[in-house]
C-alpha cells in the first residue's frame, strides 16, 4: 500500500504508524505467555487475567484526560508522554517478579496507550497529504499487531516471558526518538473540551443501544483473548501460533471482511450477524471436545469479531454526538469500561466453577446484547439509513468510512 502523493513527511508517518503497530501488538503479546508466567511467580488463573484487567481499566480511564489534554498541551507532547510511560512500564514489567508489581505495570502501560492512542491517529493525518492513505495505512497497523503480536510473544517467549516486555521497551525508547526529532503539532489547535461534553451523546436513544450491544461484544472479546490462552493449556510457541492464526482473523475481519458485507447489507445488519454467529462460537468453544476443534471455533470468533470492529465505530459516530471527539471519548468509555472486569471475572469463574464457565456467562452476557440488538436495531438503522433486515445500503455509517476515528475504533 503507498500513497499515490509526494508525501515530504513519508519517514515520519512510516515511523508512526509502525509505533502503532508496537502498541497494538503490545495489547495482544501477553497472550502466549499468560501460563508461562504465572508457572513463573506461582500466580492463580485470576491473578493471571490481572495483566488484562489493570491495563483495559486504566485505558478506559485515561482516555477521557487525555483527549483533555491535547487541548491544553497539544498532541505531539501528549504522544511523547504515553510512548515514554509504555516504555518504562515494559521495561520494568520484564524486571519484575511478582502479580502485584506486574499488574501495577500493566496499568501504567495502559494509561501510556491511551495518551498514545488519543494523539496518533490526529498527528498522522496531519502529517499526510493524502488522508485516505494513512488512515488505511493505520487500519492496516492495528491488523497486523493482532496478528503479529502473538507470534512475537510465542517465539521470544520460548526464551522467558520477559524478552517481549523488554522488546516492547526498547522499541517504544526507539519511537520517542522519533517522535522529539520527526513530528510536529498539527496548524490547527483542539478547541478546549470540558468533561460534561463526553455524556451528551447518551442523550441519544440510537447510541445508548448501541453502547449496550457494545458493551456485550467488548466483555466477550476479552474473556476469549484473555482467558482462552489459559483454557487451551498448550506451550509458549504452539499458543503464540493459535492467537496468530486469531488475530489473523481478526485483520481479516477488519481490512477485507467487514467494510464488504457492511456496503452491501448495511453495517447494522453486518453487526447483527456477526453477533450471532460470535454467539454460536461461544457455545463451540463452551462444548468444544478436543484443542484443534477449539482452535478452529476461535479463529472463526476472530473474524466475527474483527466484522464488529470495523462497523461499531462507523455506527457510535453516525448516532452520537458531531463533536467526533465526544463520541469517541463516550464510545471508548463504555468499550473499555466494560471490557476490563472481563478476565478477571473469567478467571475467578474457571477457578471456582468451570473451566468452561466462563464461555457461559460470555454466551448469557452477549445474548443481552443480541436481544438489545432485535429490540431497537430497528431505531438503529433508521439513524444511519438503514432498514434492519431488508435493505442493501447503508447511507449514513458509510459516509463516516476513512476518518481517522473510525480507523481508531477498529482498536478493539
Amino acid at each position: 500500500m503507498a500513497s499515490s502523493r509526494t508525501e515530504p513527511n513519508r519517514t515520519a508517518i512510516y515511523a508512526t504508524a509502525l509505533t502503532a503497530f508496537f502498541a497494538i501488538a503490545g495489547i495482544a503479546i501477553v497472550d502466549p505467555i499468560l501460563p508461562a508466567i504465572g508457572a513463573a511467580i506461582g500466580a492463580t488463573t485470576w491473578q493471571i487475567e490481572l495483566l488484562f484487567t489493570a491495563y483495559i481499566a486504566v485505558m478506559a480511564l485515561g482516555m477521557i484526560p487525555a483527549v483533555l489534554a491535547t487541548g491544553r498541551f497539544g498532541y505531539k507532547k501528549i504522544l511523547m508522554a504515553g510512548v515514554t510511560t509504555v516504555a518504562v512500564a515494559a521495561i520494568l514489567a520484564s524486571l519484575s517478579d511478582g502479580i502485584v508489581p506486574l499488574a501495577l505495570l500493566r496499568g501504567l502501560w495502559g494509561l501510556g496507550n491511551a495518551m498514545f492512542f488519543a494523539t496518533a491517529m490526529v498527528l498522522l493525518v496531519s502529517l499526510a497529504q493524502d488522508k485516505k492513505w494513512v488512515v488505511e495505512l493505520f487500519e492496516t497497523c492495528v491488523g497486523l499487531g493482532f496478528a503479529i503480536g502473538p507470534l512475537i510473544g510465542g517465539l521470544l517467549g520460548q526464551i522467558s516471558w520477559r524478552v517481549p516486555f523488554l522488546l516492547c521497551g526498547l522499541f517504544m525508547l526507539a519511537a520517542l526518538v522519533v517522535s522529539v526529532t520527526r513530528l510536529s503539532d498539527p496548524v490547527d489547535k483542539p478547541a478546549p473540551l470540558r468533561p460534561g461534553q463526553v455524556f451528551q451523546p447518551f442523550r441519544r436513544p440510537a447510541f445508548v443501544a448501541l453502547c449496550v450491544i457494545t458493551a456485550t461484544y467488548n466483555f466477550v472479546f476479552f474473556v476469549v483473548l484473555g482467558y482462552t490462552p489459559i483454557f487451551l493449556g498448550l506451550d509458549v510457541v504452539p499458543l503464540g501460533l493459535v492467537f496468530t492464526a486469531w488475530g489473523i482473523g481478526l485483520a481479516v475481519g477488519i481490512l477485507v471482511v467487514g467494510h464488504r458485507l457492511a456496503h452491501r447489507f448495511g453495517a447494522v445488519q453486518t453487526v447483527g450477524f456477526a453477533l450471532v454467529v460470535l454467539v454460536l462460537a461461544l457455545v463451540g468453544l463452551a462444548t468444544s471436545d478436543g484443542t484443534a476443534e477449539s482452535i478452529v471455533v476461535l479463529v472463526v470468533a476472530g473474524v466475527c469479531m474483527g466484522i464488529c470492529n470495523a462497523n461499531l465505530t462507523d455506527l457510535a459516530l453516525a448516532t452520537g454526538s458531531p463533536d467526533r471527539r465526544v463520541t469517541t471519548g463516550a464510545f471508548n468509555l463504555v468499550r473499555w469500561g466494560f471490557a476490563a472486569p472481563a478476565p478477571v471475572v473469567a478467571g475467578l469463574l474457571a477457578e471456582n466453577v468451570g473451566l468452561r464457565s466462563p464461555f457461559w456467562v460470555a454466551v448469557a452476557v452477549l445474548a443481552v446484547g443480541v436481544l438489545t440488538f432485535l429490540a431497537y436495531g430497528h431505531q438503529l438503522a433508521r439513524s444511519v439509513g438503514e432498514r434492519v433486515l431488508w435493505s442493501r445500503w447503508n447511507s449514513g455509517a458509510r459516509a463516516l468510512e476513512g476518518v481517522p476515528e473510525e480507523a481508531l475504533g477498529e482498536v478493539v
